[in-house]
């Protein structure tokens, strides 16, 4: 056999909106892609690392909706990836419209369709996990406590996050009433609540909100260090999980857009994130490992009584 010529696969679908162009831009990227030139605004090329060609029949399970979207091959692209339920989550918070969604009971691997913009109807397989089996933190707040710490600075962007943090829990099954609101004055000091919370042991994860925006001085650059270290260093030295929440925007469009706008809402990602934390915390303290460990005798913290 001779050798192969083949240099490259390259697909190409063609949108008639520039929004929907951005939009499929925004959305592969934010699920692996890479680009490999700078977006004109008429074009978007991207690549992934591995390529590969597909020859398939229809399945007599599909909808029929699928069916017969999937018979025009200029609307169709699968891809492959290696955890289908992040990808689900991302295609979710944009709203794509799900039009199929199967898993394999033998394999686990999981299929689902996506309506995209531009009348394309996207593919996406893989099974969770796939790599190698992993501990992970559930979505589910039922029966856990968390604390809510939000900066009253920039509270045209803090309130909106509040609100997204607020509803991440909500929607994870917390309870109203096992949900603390504590508010302070600025992003600075965030990291001092949030310490005396964690110390408190009545919280399984603190979500810290704030919002700080450039300005023409170094102050910047001062409060997000001490920030970003502050809120760290609570978590690592309390052993609660502290979700970032924390915006460190260049201009208060930047702040706007994640505060509910095109890149979503970064409260409720740290909501997310802090359920998950809280329940990966409880999940590995129940590994062998963990309890054995756990079994030492604590250390006393009382101090002598003086002479």
């Amino acid at each position: 056999m001779s050798a192969s010529v083949l240099r490259s696969l390259h697909i190409g679908r063609y949108v008639s909106d520039p929004n929907d162009l951005r939009v499929l831009a925004e959305f592969l990227s934010a699920i692996g892609f890479d680009a490999v030139a700078s977006e004109d605004g008429r074009s978007a090329i991207l690549s992934a690392p591995l390529a590969l060609l597909s020859l398939n029949t229809l399945a007599k399970e599909l909808p029929a909706e699928v069916r017969e979207r999937l018979q025009d091959v200029n609307r169709v692209l699968v891809i492959e990836v290696t955890n289908p339920d992040a990808v689900f989550e991302i295609a979710k918070k944009r709203k794509f419209k799900l039009l199929a969604d199967t898993i394999n009971a033998k394999t686990n691997d999981r299929s689902f369709s996506l309506e995209l913009p531009g009348e394309i109807v996207l593919t996406i397989h893989g099974c969770p996990g796939g790599a190698a089996a992993a501990v992970e933190g559930q979505l589910n707040g039922a029966g856990k406590h968390f604390a809510i710490v939000v900066s009253r600075f920039n509270a045209f962007i803090t309130e909106r996050l509040l609100q997204g943090a607020y509803d991440g829990l909500l929607r994870c099954g917390a309870h109203k009433e096992d949900i603390a609101l504590i508010r302070v004055p600025g992003a600075f000091e965030i990291p001092s609540a949030a310490r005396t919370l964690a110390e408190t042991g009545k919280y399984d994860a603190i979500v810290c909100i704030g919002c700080l925006l450039r300005g023409d001085t170094a102050h910047y650059d001062v409060i997000v260090n001490e920030v970003t270290r502050g809120i760290g260093q609570s978590a690592q030295e309390t052993g609660v999980p502290h979700a970032f929440g924390v915006l460190t925007c260049e201009t208060l469009e930047q702040a706007i857009d994640r505060a509910g706008l095109k890149m979503g809402n970064k409260g409720l990602e740290a909501a997310l994130a802090a359920v998950e934390m809280a329940n990966l915390k409880r999940a590995i303290s129940h590994q062998p490992s963990a309890v054995r460990r756990n079994t030492a005798k604590p250390i006393s913290r009382k101090r002598k009584p003086r002479s």
